[in-house]
């Protein structure tokens, strides 16, 4: 993969939380303030960890930080279902390389209602082609959860692009998610970064991505055989009998 200035390149705390904030108790928060900032210097690199870690409210804060919708979708997504996200985006800044021609934030959490903002935009009169049409021609409610976010990777990402995406493995099976690398090698051919959360394995084995593991003690750049959901993974499915016997005694 030929190396090229990365959209963002680096995080950093810019001034200290409050002190009864719920976000200075997070992993994914309180080792941010311990190390400084995150260097991204790949082009793709995953954040994960645990449950409760903080990973999806790190990434958000990127996305938001970067100018996209918290719900997700493009820059030019306006919508605003419920407010719930954080105010850790007001916490942090962004080192920025080249800028982006293209982008997206992904999140399975609230997917549904980014794909809902598309077909209530595409109903109001407009001189320009449907929105619909850059995400494949067919509403993404039409579709299986998997295949609408499938969908919108695979038409609505055009390459020299900055994808954010959190924990896409929550709408597709394992061919899904290897489709989904496929997709990922394409853009990143054409100039693109992608910083993803995730808990799965598979997508954590891209060649040369950049993981970094949340957990109590840090957040540390971690090879994948030394993750602790491949660890996990790998122990179960080769002996899932042992496994479920230790489990369940």
């Amino acid at each position: 993969m030929e190396a090229h200035c990365r959209y963002i390149e680096e995080i950093r705390l810019n001034k200290a939380l409050p002190k009864n904030s719920y976000l200075s108790a997070l992993p994914a928060v309180k080792n941010l303030s311990r190390t400084g900032g995150l260097s991204f210097d790949s082009d793709v690199t995953f954040i994960v960890g645990e449950n409760g870690s903080g990973k999806s409210t790190l990434l958000e804060a990127v996305a938001v930080a970067a100018g996209f919708n918290p719900e997700g979708g493009t820059k030019n997504f306006s919508f605003g279902t419920y407010d719930s996200h954080s105010e850790l985006s007001e916490y942090i800044t962004l080192s920025r390389g080249a800028h982006p021609k293209d982008g997206f934030f992904l999140r399975a959490e609230s997917f549904y209602n980014a794909a809902s903002y598309i077909e209530e935009a595409d109903k109001l009169p407009a001189a320009s082609p449907p929105i619909i049409e850059a995400y494949g021609g067919r509403f993404l409610h039409e579709q299986s959860h998997g295949e609408s976010f499938l969908a919108v990777i695979k038409n609505r990402f055009f390459g020299n692009g900055l994808y954010i995406l959190d924990e896409p493995e929550a709408a597709l099976s394992p061919t899904g998610i290897m489709s989904l690398m496929v997709v990922m090698h394409d853009l990143l051919e054409k100039n693109s970064q992608f910083i993803i959360s995730t808990h799965s394995p598979i997508l954590m084995a891209y060649p040369d991505a950049l993981i970094y593991e949340l957990t109590e003690n840090g957040i540390n750049r971690t090879p994948y055989k030394e993750t602790g959901h491949y660890i996990v993974t790998k122990r179960f499915l080769d002996d899932p009998d042992r496994v479920l016997k230790n489990l369940f005694e």
